[in-house]
């Protein structure tokens, strides 16, 4: 199985965080299936890590980058064809970053680990 996270996601199991979802969880933690981080995900980490809106125990770009290569994550670079699908998408949700992920998660079939109901409400199929 082929899945992609959102930034929380992301964040949470990096964190441990009981906010992830056991299904969720459970997704990640098989060894068999592809993770994908979206290239988004690391710039919305690297913004709000510099306005100081985001804590982390390192540097983003060390953050960022050990976890993929800890966890065997792949990166999912932004691709002209995500970038132009956003223009299809209805206006459900107002946040650029998420509704870059749904663009990807629609382009690339890529189903996305996500508890935000407000992403929930595109056509992409969610993991929570």
């Amino acid at each position: 199985m082929k899945a992609m996270l959102d930034t929380h996601s992301f964040l949470w199991w990096n964190a441990d965080d009981s906010q992830l979802s056991a299904a969720a969880r459970q997704v990640i933690a098989a060894g068999s299936n592809e993770i994908y981080l979206s290239a988004c995900c690391a710039w919305e980490i690297a913004i709000k890590a510099a306005k100081g809106r985001l804590l982390l125990p390192e540097a983003a770009d060390d953050y960022v980058k050990q976890r993929l290569e800890h966890y065997g994550f792949r990166v999912l670079p932004i691709e002209l064809s995500h970038v132009l699908q956003i223009y299809k998408l209805p206006p459900l949700h107002h946040d650029p970053f998420d509704r870059l992920l749904v663009a990807q998660s629609q382009v690339e079939k890529l189903p996305l680990i996500s508890g935000d109901s407000e992403i929930a409400r595109y056509a992409v199929d969610i993991i929570w």
